[in-house]
Order: C-alpha cells, then structure tokens, then sequence
C-alpha cells in the first residue's frame, strides 16, 4: 500500500494514530493518569486540517489503520506520525521527504516544524535529516504546554563548486 491523500472521513483514523504514537513515546510529557488523551480536541483539529486551504494530509494505509501521516503546507511540516507498530520501516523519512519535496514544488527555501523540547525520539530524527533548532520557543497547544521548539531545514539547491 502506498502513500494516499486523506480526506475528511479519515479524521477518525488521523486521531487513532496520532494518539497511539503519542502515548507510545510522550508519556513523560503528557502523564496520562494527570493530562488525559485530548481525544475529541485533537479530532476537531484534524477535521479542521482536513479542509485547510493549502494544507496537504497524507496517509499510509495499514493492515489495521492508518501507518503514517504527515501534514504539511507550503513551508511548515505541521504533523507527522507513524504508528508504534510500524516504527523502523522508514515511514517517517519518506513522509518527511514528500513534504518537503512539495515544499521545493511550490516555491520554499525553508521548511519549519515545531517539536515538543523533551520529544528526544522525535527531534534526533530531525537533527539526523539535516533540521537544526532555530532557537525559538512557544508553549504547546495541550495541557501541561510544554515547550516547544522550532527546527528548519534549508531547501534552497545545492550548487555544486
């Protein structure tokens, strides 16, 4: 199965995947037992994502849901998660990948993300393709707001000397 466009029936899955990555490897952020899953706060944002002008949702179908997502637009990657069972696979390099190249696509230089300062996993990934913290900071949309940070990455050509 490959890569697909999702749409707004796809909220649901979104939300599923998101929480299992998220509970696989934020619980030292996000305790469940004090900070809940925001289940129906995180599926009113995807069904607000999904209809985003200029906002691409991708997903990589599984045998049991949804494998991968991210969701980007023309310079930010703005989510991107895989399932715990699908880990190692290389499914977030190729998400991260599609993104950008359609970043190129429509014209950026740089890409943005933000990723949660103690999301270690997540921000060794990114360091290892080339995004490098920017030093800018910003609180977390969910209850406790931990820290963010903002990451770019240069898409400019290469020139070869």
């Amino acid at each position: 199965m490959g890569w697909r466009a999702a749409g707004p029936g796809d909220a649901t899955l979104l939300t599923d995947l998101e929480r299992a990555a998220n509970l696989a490897t934020l619980g030292h952020v996000f305790p469940p037992e004090l900070h809940p899953y925001p289940y129906d706060d995180v599926l009113a944002r995807w069904r607000r994502t999904l209809v985003e002008p200029g906002v691409v949702v991708e997903v990589r179908p599984g045998p049991d849901g949804l494998a991968a997502l991210a969701a980007y637009d023309a310079t930010t990657l703005r989510h991107l998660a895989v399932h715990p069972d699908h880990w190692g696979a290389g499914l977030a390099r190729q998400a991260v990948e599609r993104a950008t190249a359609s970043m190129r696509e429509r014209g950026a230089h740089r890409a943005v993300l933000w990723c949660l300062r103690e999301n270690h996993r997540a921000r060794g990934f990114y360091e290892h393709l080339g995004w490098r913290a920017t030093g800018a900071t910003r609180a977390a949309e969910w209850l406790p707001h931990p820290e963010e940070m903002e990451h770019e990455l240069d898409l400019a050509p290469r020139r070869i000397q």
